[in-house]
């Protein structure tokens, strides 16, 4: 018998491009959950069309799940795909210029006739115009090899073609050594009350693994072995979930239940999906009418006592200004997830920016200052959560926290921690001893008042959208006492500084160049910077989790480097914040506005641009 050979690469970046119906993001997630369970590091980016249902065979219908794995760690879910699986034409028209010439295209032959070429966007036909010369091309019917080895099953034509996803994945499967049982164990629960359709995907799946085995196209098959990553137990997350877990855990650390008033939105939706399956350990989702009851809701929530959480996106939280302007007012522990899509208005809803950054600092009439945090991975999702919760209740003040779709959707390895082992959280309650307690006395040290709510008898009292009096709680004209609540407000913001860690830096620690970015463009990033630094060349990043305030130590790491420049996916939000926060400094800039993330060439092109500029 001829074996096959197998050769050990490092990394591989694959997407699953097809219609909206053909199942590429069940697909992707499949291959990224079997590499996962071979310990490979992974980083994933699924990308949606924006139409509920495009017109089929259309580039604006095409889904697609790019995902990047590796024995060495990988940060980004690559620039380009080493294997391109494109279920049909416009699959193909949509992602042809992103693969590098000798790249691997899997074509499905049956959806390349004249009809489907021509509403792709082609002039002539590719298969035959040499468009596709300089690539490793495997044409392969797979529609028409599913359906016959889903003969004699029973199953009507529609559905034996859904299983041709199945087929493409057993194809690439094989290419990179991977085992089917994990996703038979995965098709048997999922259709375990549909035997037939349950037997059809398995033998789709395995039909494409002996297909791949079989053909000349693929000459070997590869394989890449498992991460070094630090022992424990891992779970491959997405960032809306690892969100939805963070919130779980603080609230079981600060001894609270957990309640979320959301309005369903794009990205953010996966949030409430997720809580929504969690009533056992207290939380309380509840689905509001509109994105101004999901906030209200969540402030009377905080009144009474919980830890409560608000979910949205950047059309969103513009609705809820007003209602973030009472919870400030109010001074009330709340938290404000913005999930941040490409805009304005509803704009590229299924795409990534980090536009919404000036709307979370500024976004409210009046002086309306909130704690401002990002976070910067999938997995740091989750402890960007937590933290985001633990500055609320500690601090009695709402928190925005920033992620955006790039990071909600992706997934990555997140090591599963113990709450036990997680840092403390103390909501700010009053102190039963305190029997002249006045509603807005305060901590000397923070200046966070004080939290009672109701059921704590003696400790009645009334709240509102009205101006404070600075002890009393009672509204209040004064002048003099507006002034100096404004203040108050403000400055309670800032000594959150006192609270956070140091600002970190990635890379050279001082010399020619700081690379400064926050959020999602973590991944990007990092892999660039240590890409451009050399033994003459010295580059660092600074990375920002925490954003109002900053962290104390800021402007004593930017004195360290020569050069800064500031990295983002927005016009340039943050720069401009730090110029008014940092002005001493002189600031670089470099902007991508495209619903896309940073792609590492295109960043390495522009620091090694201010690098050897003379």
């Amino acid at each position: 018998m001829e074996t096959t050979a197998v050769k050990q690469v490092d990394k591989v970046v694959i997407k699953f491009a097809g219609d909206s119906g053909d199942g590429m993001q069940l697909t992707g997630t499949q291959f990224t959950g079997t590499s996962a369970l071979l310990g490979n590091d992974i980083a994933t980016f699924p990308d949606y069309p924006a139409e509920i249902r495009a017109p089929q065979g259309t580039v604006a219908g095409v889904s697609g799940f790019q995902v990047h794995i590796g024995h060495a760690h990988v940060y980004t879910p690559g620039d380009s795909p080493d294997v391109l699986v494109a279920m049909n034409a416009a699959a193909l028209k949509a992602n042809i210029n992103d693969v590098a010439k000798g790249k691997t295209i899997i074509l499905d032959t049956d959806n390349f006739k004249r009809k489907d070429w021509e509403k792709a966007g082609f002039k002539e036909d590719p298969l035959a115009s040499g468009i596709l010369r300089d690539f490793n091309l495997v044409e392969a019917p797979i529609t028409s090899l599913t359906r016959t080895a889903l003969e004699g099953l029973g199953l009507d034509n529609k559905s034996m073609v859904r299983s041709k996803n199945m087929f493409a994945l057993g194809m690439v499967y094989w290419m990179f050594s991977r085992p089917l049982d994990y996703t038979e164990r995965f098709l048997s629960e999922k259709f375990s009350k549909k035997p037939e359709i349950y037997e059809g995907n398995v033998r789709a799946l395995k039909a494409g693994y002996n297909y791949a085995d079989t053909i000349e196209a693929l000459s070997s098959a590869a394989t890449i072995l498992p991460a070094d990553m630090e022992p424990g137990l891992y779970k491959n997350v997405m960032g809306n979930e690892a969100t939805a877990w963070g919130f779980l855990a603080a609230a079981e650390k600060a001894g609270k239940e957990l309640f979320l008033g959301s309005y369903p939105i794009t990205p953010a939706s996966d949030i409430l999906h997720e809580l929504a399956k969690h009533k056992h350990f207290g939380a309380k989702a509840f689905q509001a009418e509109d994105e101004i009851a999901g906030i209200t809701s969540a402030i009377g929530a905080s009144f009474a006592g919980d830890l409560a959480i608000t979910t949205t996106s950047g059309p969103g939280l513009a609705l809820k200004g007003e209602a973030l302007g009472l919870a400030v007012m109010t001074e009330l522990p709340l938290v404000v997830v913005d999930v941040q899509r490409g805009g304005p208005s509803t704009g590229l809803p299924t795409k990534t920016e980090q536009s919404d950054l000036m709307q979370a600092l500024y976004g409210r009439n009046g002086e309306s200052p909130v704690v401002v945090v990002a976070a910067k991975s999938p997995a740091d999702c989750f402890t960007m959560a937590y933290r985001a919760s633990k500055i609320a209740l500690e601090h009695i003040t709402p928190v925005v926290l920033l992620t955006d779709g790039y990071v909600a959707n992706g997934s990555q390895p997140w090591k599963i921690q113990k709450t036990v082992d997680m840092d403390d959280i103390k909501p700010h309650i009053v102190d039963p001893t305190m029997l002249n307690w006045k509603p807005y006395e305060r901590d000397s040290a923070s200046l966070a008042r004080y939290w009672a709510y109701p059921g704590m008898a003696g400790y009645e009292h009334r709240v509102g959208g009205l101006e404070k009096d600075e002890l009393t709680g009672d509204v209040s004209y004064v002048p003099e006492n507006h002034e100096k609540m404004v203040q108050i407000r403000e400055e309670k913001v800032q000594r959150v500084a006192d609270y956070i860690p140091d600002l970190e830096v990635d890379g050279a620690q001082e010399g020619d160049l700081l690379v400064i970015g926050w959020g999602g463009t973590y991944g990007s990033l990092l892999t660039s910077i240590n890409q451009c630094t050399s033994h003459d060349k010295k580059v660092g990043l600074a990375h920002f989790n925490y954003i109002k305030p900053l962290p104390k130590n800021t402007a004593e790491v930017f004195r360290k480097f020569k050069k800064l420049m500031v990295c983002e996916l927005n016009n340039g939000q943050f720069v401009r914040y730090l110029r008014a926060e940092l002005p001493e400094f002189e600031y670089l800039q470099f902007n991508k506005v495209q619903g896309l993330p940073f792609r590492v060439v295109e960043l390495t092109h522009a620091i090694n641009k201010v690098l050897f500029e003379k």
